[in-house]
């Protein structure tokens, strides 16, 4: 039978039309064929697996990286009606946790971190259901977030088989030829074939500017009294992130919040959906903020630091102009700046450089030697305890990501450098034909010029003024009276 996407699309979601790469993604699903979907930022990537899901019997299992972008799927399938939804991960208490993997089988949607999803219990209780789908969202992080940071995301292959290797689809905004390998090689890696749906990283809708500058703080602050409207500022760091929110707070009079990492579950909630509902103009943030969110109409995105790569940047650029309408990325850089990221490196070898004593260890209680090491190494030495790799073997693997991690700052620095066209040399890295279309409000090195492309950006907070809606009022009401 014949199934009527569009109508399909219509009745259950209140769209018309399809985004490039959704229709083909699920025409892919449909023909029971695994995939790997590479789709630009606000491009819907989230809906390839929840119109899916209405078609097929069985669950569909959704491993994702951050609670925030969980949370917000959630939210995104109840205002749709549906009510089958669930995440599992480490904001429920031990009764909640237990009351969900107890009544496992009547949801339909099970969004999971991967760190949960490989508790033996979770993992147990996964393997007994029968899988529709299985979802890697933000499939990047596989590559991104492996060995080194969160080693689950090693794991996934291994689980897997567990469940009988369901059909799979992988999605992400982001990846160069390497990170795609790595991908297939991590979540696909017993499938002889596989489907590709790949479009383009370019968003023709945000201009391109780096400001190489001495005078952060006075340039920053210049920016946003010029664009008077919402916009999200990275920073590379917690400290810088609450500093430059209050240099933003003390200069202007912009609504601005400072957000990472060091925050509670709940106080990231709360912060997110205040952006989300236009109660906060401008949000400075570590990377820690904005995979996922459900904002269309974010008009720029300000790095206030140096990022760590070009795949991250992309991605995080990618959080502007959603809605297509025109939207700026501005890149302000400081001859140096890159030395943070070098601490950073710095410390992972330090942590490296432990793994040589661990065998020596092997005398004593493990019990006194995880007392020993910090998270990241104890998940290594249970890695070398369950005979996963040799400590050569791990620190080989670790020594490879830390080679990785200089490439792609060297690259970031080369962007930040590069005397001809950016976007053009974005494309190229992620091994994109070039095309010999002429980019309008292209980049600084095309001709943009902020004081002229910022007329097509401006508008003021108050006359972009949106009230949530009563969905939104309805499901924040609920979860805050939990």
């Amino acid at each position: 039978m014949t199934i009527n996407l569009e109508h399909v699309l219509q009745n259950k979601f209140g769209f018309s039309t399809f985004k490039p790469g959704q229709k083909e993604v699920i025409e892919q699903l449909l023909n029971k064929q695994d995939t790997l979907a590479v789709l630009p930022t606000g491009t819907g990537k989230s809906l390839c697996y929840q119109l899916f899901g209405q078609l097929v019997n069985g669950t569909v299992i959704i491993v994702s990286p951050l609670l925030s972008l969980m949370e917000d799927q959630v939210i995104q399938l109840q205002k749709k009606g549906e009510t089958s939804v669930i995440a599992l991960n480490s904001s429920l208490s031990f009764s909640e946790k237990q009351y969900v993997l107890n009544h496992l089988i009547d949801y339909k949607f099970i969004l999971i971190s991967p760190e949960t999803l490989t508790q033996k219990e979770v993992r147990k209780k996964i393997a007994s259901l029968t899988i529709g789908l299985f979802v890697v969202d933000e499939a990047h992080c596989v590559s991104q977030w492996g060995v080194d940071f969160r080693p689950e995301y090693t794991k996934l292959a291994k689980i897997q088989a567990e469940c009988g290797y369901p059909l799979t689809l992988a999605l992400t905004a982001t990846a160069t030829p390497a990170v795609k390998k790595e991908i297939i090689k991590q979540v696909f890696s017993q499938r002889k074939v596989i489907s590709e749906v790949i479009f383009s990283v370019n968003r023709p809708n945000i201009g391109l500017i780096v400001n190489q500058t001495t005078e952060k703080n006075d340039t920053l602050i210049s920016y946003l009294i010029q664009l008077k409207n919402r916009g999200i500022i990275y920073c590379a760091t917690r400290k810088t992130a609450e500093k430059v929110n209050q240099l933003i707070t003390e200069q202007t009079h912009l609504k601005s919040a400072f957000y990472h990492g060091g925050l509670t579950a709940n106080e990231r909630s709360l912060l997110q959906q205040q952006f989300v509902s236009n109660q906060l103009d401008v949000l400075c943030a570590t990377n820690a903020f904005g995979m996922g969110i459900d904002k269309s109409d974010v008009r720029f995105v300000i790095h206030y630091d140096c990022p760590d790569s070009l795949e991250n940047y992309v991605q995080e650029i990618g959080r502007a102009g959603r809605d297509g309408e025109a939207s700026v990325a501005i890149l302000l850089y400081r001859k140096g700046d890159e030395s943070i990221h070098y601490y950073f490196q710095s410390e992972s070898r330090l942590d490296r450089g432990l793994l040589n004593e661990l065998v020596s260890y092997q005398s004593k209680n493990q019990e006194q030697i995880l007392t020993m090491l910090n998270e990241i190494q104890q998940k290594w030495f249970q890695g070398y305890l369950e005979n996963e790799y040799t400590i050569e073997e791990l620190e080989e693997r670790l020594l490879r990501k830390e080679k990785e991690r200089q490439q792609q700052l060297n690259t970031m620095l080369s962007y930040i450098n590069e005397e001809n066209c950016r976007r053009l040399f974005i494309q190229q890295y992620f091994s994109e034909k070039k095309t010999d279309i002429t980019q309008e409000n292209c980049c600084d090195r095309c001709g943009l010029s902020f004081d002229n492309y910022k007329g097509q950006i401006v508008q003021s907070p108050e006359e972009n003024e949106t009230s949530e809606q009563w969905e939104d009022i309805l499901i924040r009401l609920f979860k805050e009276s939990k």
